[in-house]
C-alpha cells in the first residue's frame, strides 16, 4: 500500500490479487444479494483508491481494508433496516487452492451438504458473532485487529468467537444427528 500510495499503480494490482477473493467472501456472506456484494464491494476499493494518499500503516493493511469493508457494510445496513444474513450461492467460486481433480459423485454429494450445513449453521449465528467468525476465517485477522474493525475490544471479540464455536459445534453436531453421511463433520 506505501507504494500504492507513493504513485506505483502495479502496487494495486498485487493488492487487489491478494486481497480480492476473501473481502469479496466476506461481503457476500453478510449480505443475501450478489447484486449487493458486487455493489459493497467496488465501493470498498474505491474508498481505498480514494484514501491512498492518505494513508498510513497504523495497523496492518488487512486490518485497514476491513475496516474500511465493515465500515461500508454498516453503512449498506443502516440504509436498508435490516439484519445481517449470510447467504449460500452455489455459483461462488470455488477456493484457489482446491485441487483440480474432479471428486466422485457420492463424494461430491457429501462435500455440498457439509458446506450447506456449516453455511446454515454460519447463517444462524448472531450477526456480532457471524461477523466475528468470518474476520476470523475469511480474512484470518487476529482478535486485536477484529476488535479494530468491529470497534470493540479484544475481550468482546474473543466471548463473540467462544460462543460462535460453541454454537456451531452445537449445530453441526445436531446435523450429524439427523443425517448419518455427515457424521464425520
Amino acid at each position: 500500500m506505501l507504494a500504492y500510495r507513493a504513485g506505483d499503480a502495479a502496487s494495486f494490482d498485487t493488492l487487489y490479487s491478494r486481497h480480492k477473493g476473501a473481502v469479496f467472501r466476506y461481503l457476500r456472506r453478510q449480505v443475501r444479494s450478489m447484486a449487493v456484494a458486487e455493489e459493497l464491494f467496488q465501493d470498498v476499493w474505491m474508498k481505498l483508491i480514494d484514501a491512498r494518499a492518505g494513508y498510513e500503516p497504523r495497523a496492518k493493511f488487512t486490518t485497514w481494508l476491513y475496516t474500511i469493508a465493515h465500515h461500508r457494510l454498516m453503512d449498506h445496513f443502516r440504509g436498508a433496516a435490516r439484519a445481517i444474513l449470510v447467504s449460500y450461492d452455489e455459483t461462488d467460486d470455488p477456493p484457489e487452492d482446491v485441487a483440480s481433480a474432479a471428486p466422485a459423485p457420492d463424494e461430491l454429494f457429501e462435500r455440498k451438504q457439509q458446506a450447506a450445513g456449516l453455511l446454515a449453521a454460519i447463517e444462524a449465528l448472531p450477526s456480532a458473532q457471524r461477523e466475528a467468525f468470518l474476520l476470523q476465517q475469511e480474512a484470518d485477522l487476529s482478535l486485536d485487529e477484529i476488535a479494530l474493525v468491529t470497534g470493540t475490544n479484544r475481550e468482546t471479540v474473543k466471548s463473540r468467537l467462544r460462543y460462535a464455536m460453541a454454537k456451531l459445534r452445537v449445530q453441526l453436531a445436531e446435523s450429524a444427528d439427523r443425517n448419518p453421511r455427515m457424521q464425520g463433520v
